[in-house]
């Protein structure tokens, strides 16, 4: 008997261990009561009452990154390319993800689809492959809304790869090739245009350096030949200076003589004869000079005449000796 009580108890106590539940961290359960929604145990210790309660769902509330695979879109322009798609989203209501949608990720992979191409169809080829940014940002926010009904936050869409068709490929690689040439032989002709540039700008500089040189060289010879012809001036100018004051001393010199004899003359009291004879002496060197005419005096003509007779009479003597 002891022993059918303690294996009752036994089994009551794991009845009742078992229907005692953990729920981890970000993860919620839904609990159904007689098979309607009851509550949604977050983080903690709970008990599941038996036969009444059970666990409908268990819901993470990470962030789920899905990919999912290409889907075929066609352009604006009728071009038809294979693009695919991640999706990060994260549970933010677990009553709606749990009886909003039954299958979540099935929903959000064909509400992706259909948004995507009915953003790329108002798109043309070039464009699309442009605006990455523009079609993540537009289907986050078309997912996001309708997603909310379901208890989803989509936080965003990114396209992981937009495939065009072969022949669309090689016309482009074809077109980046011949851009690619084109900006090389642009930068080759703006090099090339540069260089010549910078060669005639040379020429200029020298040409302008040697023209500056060669007046900077005339100025200074110029200015040379001027020093030398003031120094010239002035060297002809001293020397006439010097020789006029060489002149003005000179006859300063004889007018003086000439006074300081007449003073004496004076001082000796001469007679007329002494008077006579220098006037005579006067008159024979005014006499030696180049003049024509001569005008004698009054008073010196009769001492001519004496002097006349006094050569004749010496001249006889010197004959009858």
């Amino acid at each position: 008997m002891f022993i059918i009580i303690l294996s009752l108890l036994l089994i009551i106590l794991i009845f009742i261990i078992t229907h005692i539940k953990i729920v981890p961290q970000a993860q919620v359960y839904v609990i159904e009561r007689l098979g309607s929604y009851f509550a949604t145990w977050t983080t903690g210790v709970h008990i599941l009452i038996p036969f009444l309660d059970r666990i409908a769902k268990k819901v993470s509330l990470k962030e789920i990154v899905v990919d999912f695979k290409p889907q075929p879109v066609i352009t604006k322009d009728n071009v038809t390319m294979q693009i695919d798609t991640v999706v990060f989203y994260q549970v933010t209501d677990a009553k709606l993800y749990t009886y909003g949608v039954e299958n979540p990720l099935s929903a959000i992979e064909n509400l992706t689809a259909t948004t995507l191409r009915n953003i790329i169809g108002d798109l043309e080829l070039d464009h699309t492959l442009t605006s990455r940014d523009f079609i993540n940002n537009k289907i986050t926010a078309i997912l996001d809304e309708s997603t909310d009904r379901w208890g989803i936050k989509v936080n965003r869409v990114e396209l992981k790869n937009i495939i065009p068709p072969a022949e669309i490929q090689d016309a482009m690689e074809k077109q980046m090739k011949a851009e690619r040439e084109r900006r090389e032989t642009m930068l080759r002709a703006e090099g090339e245009k540069k260089s010549s540039i910078l060669v005639a700008e040379g020429k200029k500089q020298s040409k302008i350096l040697e023209a500056e040189a060669q007046k900077e060289s005339q100025i200074l010879q110029a200015e040379a030949e001027k020093q030398a012809t003031i120094l010239h001036a002035e060297a002809v100018k001293e020397q006439k200076i010097r020789e006029a004051q060489g002149e003005a001393q000179a006859i300063e010199m004889v007018q003086k003589a000439l006074a300081d004899s007449i003073i004496m003359l004076n001082s000796a009291n001469p007679n007329d004869k002494v008077l006579a004879l220098k006037s005579l002496e006067a008159f024979a060197k005014a006499a030696d000079g180049r003049a024509t005419k001569l005008i004698i005096p009054s008073e010196i003509q009769g001492f001519a005449g004496l002097a006349a007779s006094a050569k004749e009479l010496f001249q006889t003597d010197s004959k009858s000796s």
